[in-house]
C-alpha cells in the first residue's frame, strides 16, 4: 500500500484552529514566505487584483481581534493576515499584462497573438470598466444574453460578477497561503466574522477594496481543534456526467 504523499499529509493535517498556544515560538518569516507562495496562485486573467495586509503589532492585533467579534482564533493569534481584493487596480494590471503579452509575442502577427492583444486591449477594459450604479454591467448582461441565443457565451459580465470573480482569485491565494503555513508547521483559521468597515479603517485600506477573509496564524492547542473533521459524503458532492 502506497504511503500518503506530502500534499495528502498537508491536506489531512490542515485544520481551522480556533485557539493558539501563545507561549509557543512563532517565526513571522514563515508568514512572509507563505504570502510569497500565495502570490503564485492561479487567478483570473492574471490580473492579480489582491492584497495581503499583515497585522503584526500587538496593539493592532488586539484591536483587530475585537473587530473580529472577539473570536479566540483572532485573540490568541501571533499574526493576522487580511486578504483583500483591489478592483480599482484593473487599469494598471491590464496594462502590465498587455505589455508582457506584447513582449512574449514580439514580432508575431498570427491569430494567437492577435487574440492575446485583443483580450487585454479590449475585452478586459470592457468587463472591468464599471460605473457606481453598475449600469454598464447591466448593458453587458443584455448584450451577452443576445449573443448567447445562438452560440456559447460568457454570461457573468456584470459589476457584481466581476466582484465575485475577484474574490474567487483571492480565495485561491488564501488557500495556498494556509497550505504553505501548514507545511512550515503552523496553523491558520480563515474568518468571515468581522466588522469590515472598522477593519478597513483600522488598517487604512482603500474604500473601494473589499476584504475576502481574515486569516489568523499560530501554533494550535488541543482545544483549538473542535473534534474530528467531518465532511458530507463524497457521492453527494462529486457528480459524474
Amino acid at each position: 500500500m502506497s504511503q500518503p504523499s506530502h500534499l495528502e499529509q498537508l491536506l489531512n493535517t490542515r485544520r481551522s484552529v480556533r485557539k493558539y498556544d501563545q507561549s509557543a515560538f512563532f517565526d513571522h518569516d514563515a508568514v512572509k514566505k507563505a504570502l510569497e507562495h500565495a502570490t503564485l496562485s492561479p487567478n483570473s486573467s492574471n490580473m492579480q487584483m489582491w492584497a495581503f495586509h499583515r497585522v503584526i503589532s500587538e496593539e493592532k492585533r488586539v484591536q483587530l481581534a475585537d473587530i473580529c467579534m472577539g473570536q479566540n482564533a483572532a485573540k490568541t493569534a501571533n499574526e493576522l493576515v487580511v486578504v483583500t481584493v483591489t478592483p480599482n487596480k484593473w487599469k494598471q494590471r491590464a496594462k502590465m499584462n498587455a505589455d508582457i503579452v506584447r513582449s512574449n509575442f514580439n514580432g508575431r502577427e498570427d491569430e494567437t497573438a492577435k487574440r492575446a492583444f485583443k483580450y487585454y486591449d479590449k475585452l478586459i477594459p470592457m468587463v472591468y470598466n464599471n460605473d457606481s450604479f453598475g449600469i454598464r454591467g447591466i448593458l453587458r448582461k443584455i448584450y451577452s444574453f443576445w449573443l448567447g441565443r445562438n452560440k456559447p457565451m460568457v454570461r457573468e459580465v456584470s459589476k457584481e460578477d466581476v466582484r465575485v470573480c475577484l474574490h474567487k482569485s483571492a480565495a485561491l491565494a488564501s488557500m495556498t497561503f494556509m497550505l504553505s503555513m501548514r507545511e512550515q508547521g503552523y496553523d491558520t483559521c480563515p474568518m468571515e466574522g468581522f466588522d469590515s468597515v472598522r477593519a478597513k479603517k483600522l488598517l487604512g485600506i482603500d474604500a473601494h477594496d473589499e476584504i475576502t477573509m481574515i486569516i489568523s496564524c499560530g501554533v494550535r492547542t488541543e482545544e483549538g481543534i473542535y473534534g474530528e473533521r467531518h465532511r458530507v459524503a463524497n457521492d453527494e458532492v462529486i457528480l459524474n456526467h
